[in-house]
């Protein structure tokens, strides 16, 4: 089932029935989904390096052998002055 946020708030019990009803809820804005709403598991059983490689799956942690990328700033001679002093203004 899929709630926006508007909804999601009005109808928060709504959604916790379907929850424990073992029923994941989607919640989107403006129609791309940002938040799932999963049953809650208290699985002791899970050994914590499954944990880790389920996470890393879902996408929640980024994994070691996956360094984050990020992109090298390019370098404007007097960019921070020119923003310094336009943001004085």
């Amino acid at each position: 089932m899929e709630y926006s946020i508007y909804q999601a708030k009005a109808r928060l019990s709504e959604i916790i029935r379907m929850v424990k009803a073992r029923r994941r809820v989607i919640i989107s804005e403006r129609g791309v989904p940002v938040a799932e709403i999963i049953p809650y598991t208290n699985d002791q059983s899970e050994k914590f390096a499954d944990r880790i490689e389920r996470l890393v799956k879902s996408g929640s942690i980024l994994s070691k052998k996956e360094p984050f990328q990020f992109k090298t700033l390019i370098d404007h001679p007097g960019a921070v002055e020119g923003f310094l002093k336009r943001d004085r203004d």
